[in-house]
């Protein structure tokens, strides 16, 4: 594929073409009328450029579209196989890894592969050869790949590719280091943030331009839509809603301080409070595994609410009372479309969100909460690595 457009994203032809992509990425296939209506500009110049991004390989025709009467226009779409993107969310003992083609639809996906990345570069580099032996399986060559992106946890600067929870020198950003190793584009991004932009584009958002979704994993996160894009605040540390100084618990968050949302209101906070009461004695389809000495997971919790274990259900109930409270204020502060709760602990469903939607209705205002929904993540577990790859489509392209 040509990549005259990719190599010059600046000019004014190449904002139309932007433009044009975005359109398609967005609304679906255009006919080269609406495309020139959309965007108020001739329709030889539009048929120049979309000719153009034919050559390129960025868009298709799609043939003749059917009318009520007279001449059938063509229509014209993304080309799937222009290209590919990686998409891999590092967790905390795994990686799962989705791979898109350039209309953004899934082609391969790794769900939890066991994993555990460190602060090193033979840790990064043998997260390179995983990810590269993969597209090799599915007969993807590392040409054919236009972007990598990679979300982690914590805080991570999208622009100059740092990320402050895996962090292997001052003078080498993660991103740098990863396309030294990978050779091709990378983009870092957070892990909340990216499964936002996956939900916005290709999960339960349906043109709702205001939107928050909660993460709520080991720990507590935030991404938000404002206005049709996505928000990173003046640093890039936007969302940081589990740290939020909400509770007056003595709890010591990870990050040091005391107080933080996220020890009342995450999976750590439900392994936590769970393990704690099974420790006083309390009863649990979980109990004599633990009274054994035998090793609990967050995922074994979650199991256990989905089989109606009475005291799992409790503690989500508690957990999911102090994150609504929080959602709440959100809504009061941001007056959102919609609310959507993902991560892990989402898994548990209408045990986490009937006590937000509780705590909502009584701790907001009327007023602003009437016209916000709130829903569970549609993508779930892949809201991540597809929302890497959607952003890697959209940086690439200079759309955001």
């Amino acid at each position: 594929m040509k990549t005259s457009f990719l190599n010059n994203i600046d000019g004014k032809n190449a904002f139309l073409k932007k433009s044009i992509i975005a359109l398609c990425i967005n609304e679906g296939d255009y006919s080269l009328a609406d495309l020139s209506k959309e965007l108020n500009t001739s329709v030889p110049t539009i048929t120049k450029l979309v000719g153009e991004l034919i050559d390129e390989g960025f868009l298709t025709d799609m043939g003749k579209q059917g009318t009520s009467g007279g001449r059938r226009p063509s229509i014209y779409g993304l080309n799937p196989s222009a290209g590919y993107f990686v998409g891999t969310e590092v967790r905390r003992n795994s990686i799962s890894v989705a791979v898109t083609n350039f209309k953004g639809q899934l082609i391969d996906y790794h769900e939890e592969v066991p994993f555990s990345l460190e602060n090193s570069e033979k840790s990064f580099r043998s997260l390179c050869s995983y990810l590269l032996r993969l597209i090799e399986k599915i007969d993807i060559s590392r040409e054919e790949v236009l972007a990598f992106g990679f979300n982690l946890s914590g805080r991570v600067n999208n622009e100059t590719g740092y990320c402050f929870t895996y962090f292997i020198g001052e003078d080498r950003p993660i991103a740098s280091f990863l396309e030294d190793e990978l050779k091709r584009p990378v983009f870092v991004e957070n892990d909340s943030r990216a499964m936002t932009y996956g939900e916005y584009i290709s999960g339960i958002a349906n043109n709702e331009e205001d939107m928050l979704f909660i993460n709520v994993s080991w720990g507590l996160g935030m991404g938000m839509i404002t206005d049709g894009k996505l928000s990173y605040g003046k640093s890039g540390f936007s969302g940081e809603i589990g740290h939020f100084p909400l509770l007056d618990n003595d709890q010591i968050c990870h990050c040091g301080k005391t107080g933080c949302l996220e020890t009342g209101a995450s999976g750590s906070a439900i392994y936590r409070i769970f393990t704690e009461k099974l420790r006083d004695g309390r009863a649990s389809t979980l109990a004599e595994r633990f009274a054994n000495g035998e090793d609990i997971t967050l995922d074994n919790i979650l199991n256990a609410a989905n089989e109606e274990d009475v005291l799992a259900i409790e503690v989500i109930e508690e957990i999911g009372s102090v994150l609504g409270r929080a959602i709440a204020g959100l809504i009061n502060l941001f007056n959102p479309e919609l609310v959507v709760i993902g991560g892990v602990v989402s898994k548990v469903k209408e045990y986490l969100l009937l006590p937000i939607r509780s705590a909502i209705q009584k701790h907001s205002l009327n007023m602003v909460n009437k016209d916000t929904t709130i829903k569970l993540s549609k993508l779930g577990e892949k809201a991540g690595p597809i929302g890497a790859c959607m952003l890697s489509r959209s940086k690439l392209l200079g759309l955001i």
